[in-house]
């Protein structure tokens, strides 16, 4: 019956996009066939006060109607424009957690539940919620730490979501894999995989101890940058549904007004961010991947403070290289390179011609140069970049992605800090750094040494790696001989298999015609 709940709570989903004029607001003039049918029909059942409202009104209202999964569901996809595309993706990055807070009473039970003690002798004092999301709400209290009183923030869990979460994704998981069915075009962006991600991420984000190590490691990383840090983590009161961290007092950098009126430096202020960003990112190869204005905050002497590290990305160090060299290639206009870069990365089937690549890549290129670096956006090239690659079967890189969307965000409040902001100029110190100690001498040095405990690690190895790989020659051996063989148990399992799933498909199909028979007879 999972099946049949999962087309049920499918319908339900799309019946409040249809009918809050979700669907309706995206541009269908251009679809063709049943697509188009669907967008016109889609527009007749909306309501029609959903006509006076644009489209990131009208998403707020459908998934304050979803539920708190939905709204989680939404920020995510803000992070994969490939996805939903540029402007749905701006859309659904402007949702924010509003959700009502819960009853104190349930997050002191949750909080003594996870730590096992009680909240008075956890915290000095504790006090109602302040903030409330779809994953949780912020409390303040006061603990002692190091001999003296300091006020915290403690993130409680709300009740009952991961059993919310866990149901609304059978839905999103079946959504993505009729995508995957039935919409060759959706194949390269591989929906399901994007559903996977979902479900990893939000799984992390429950877990509040993992956020704590997020929130741990980055102080860790960050404590010598200038103007720039990240609060601590108190691992005494944090558990899996409860984390405690120091309370941040300060202005949010979205508040530009009192952001002058406090005195700060607005341009300072957007050069750091720009450079903190990118050294967590090419330094790293760890960065807090939501730094919208709302997570940042300004304190007295000047410094960011950054918070909400639910979402954080992770770049290898290929794809440190790989973006550091797109980078220099198109600042000293040597498009070949980009475009020996991604085939070397394995990013551009083979079958390519890199010369053609390269001719795409000057496209976009030359009339970079033809501007003052003030109006060059980084995140627009690299949205132009990734727009081009799809036309040379690049697959989708969540990676790359990530770090692509949270470029343009940061990039994004800079530039309202500072309308004159010379991306370029401010990054230029970050990234000449890394590509000296990483393309340069040093680098090749660094790669010979990691080469060397690469070659040594496989040398202790060997005699296993032998003997793996003469059991694998023996059994191919005795396949080629005898075949490859079912036991009666396993061809049973099989059919009963496969006897389900036609069950099951006949059951959600009979489900979905009786829960589409309901909404009619309600409407009527």
């Amino acid at each position: 019956m999972s099946t049949v709940g999962a087309y049920l709570r499918l319908a339900r989903g799309g019946w409040i996009l249809v009918r809050e004029g979700v669907i309706a607001a995206l541009p269908g003039d251009q679809l063709e066939g049943m697509p188009r049918f669907s967008w016109r029909l889609a527009r007749l059942m909306s309501r029609r006060r959903s006509a006076r409202r644009d489209r990131p009104e009208r998403l707020a209202i459908a998934v304050d109607r979803l539920g708190p999964s939905y709204v989680k569901l939404g920020q995510f996809l803000a992070t994969r424009p490939d996805v939903v595309g540029r402007e749905m993706a701006y859309d659904l990055a402007s949702l924010q957690d509003r959700m009502e807070t819960f009853p104190e009473t349930q997050a002191r039970s949750a909080i003594e539940a996870s730590l096992g003690r009680n909240v008075d002798d956890l915290y000095l004092d504790f006090g109602s919620p302040v903030a409330a999301a779809s994953i949780a709400q912020v409390h303040p209290a006061s603990i002692m730490r190091e001999g003296n009183r300091e006020r915290v923030a403690v993130k409680v869990i709300r009740p009952g979501v991961r059993r919310r979460f866990y149901n609304d994704l059978e839905s999103y998981f079946l959504a993505a894999r009729l995508q995957e069915r039935y919409i060759a075009a959706a194949r390269r962006l591989r929906p399901v995989e994007v559903t996977r991600t979902l479900a990893q991420t939000t799984k992390i984000e429950m877990d509040l101890r993992l956020e704590a190590a997020a929130i741990s490691e980055l102080h860790e990383n960050t404590k010598g940058d200038p103007g720039f840090r990240v609060p601590w983590v108190d691992w005494q009161r944090t558990g899996r549904d409860v984390l405690t961290l120091e309370w941040i007092d300060g202005v949010k950098m979205s508040d530009v007004e009192a952001l002058k009126a406090a005195g700060h430096d607005l341009e300072n202020l957007a050069t750091v961010l720009i450079q903190s960003f990118l050294r967590h990112t090419l330094r790293d190869g760890f960065f807090h991947a939501d730094m919208h204005p709302g997570n940042l905050f300004v304190e007295a002497d000047g410094t960011i403070v950054a918070v909400d590290f639910g979402i954080v990305g992770r770049v290898r160090k290929k794809e440190r290289r790989f973006l550091a060299e797109i980078l220099y290639g198109f600042i000293t206009r040597d498009f070949r390179r980009v475009a020996e870069v991604h085939f070397e990365a394995g990013y551009v089937p083979p079958h390519h011609d890199v010369a053609a690549f390269a001719q795409a890549l000057r496209a976009i290129g030359e009339p970079i140069h033809g501007q003052s670096a003030e109006t060059i956006s980084m995140a627009r090239l690299l949205t132009l970049l990734f727009e081009v690659t799809e036309l040379f079967d690049m697959q989708a890189r969540p990676e790359l992605l990530l770090l692509q969307k949270t470029m343009v965000v940061v990039e994004g409040v800079s530039r309202t800090l500072d309308p004159h902001f010379n991306m370029w100029k401010a990054s230029e110190p970050v990234v000449s750094d890394w590509i000296a100690a990483n393309l340069g001498p040093r680098g090749i040095v660094t790669d010979a040494r990691d080469g060397l405990a690469a070659v040594a690690s496989l040398a202790r190895q060997a005699p296993e790696i032998a003997a793996r790989t003469e059991r694998l020659s023996r059994e191919i051996d005795e396949m080629a001989v005898k075949g490859l063989r079912f036991d009666a148990g396993t061809a049973e399992a099989i059919g009963r298999a496969e006897a389900r799933h036609t069950r099951s498909g006949r059951i959600a199909l009979w489900a979905i015609a009786i829960a589409l028979a309901a909404i009619a007879w309600q409407l009527g």
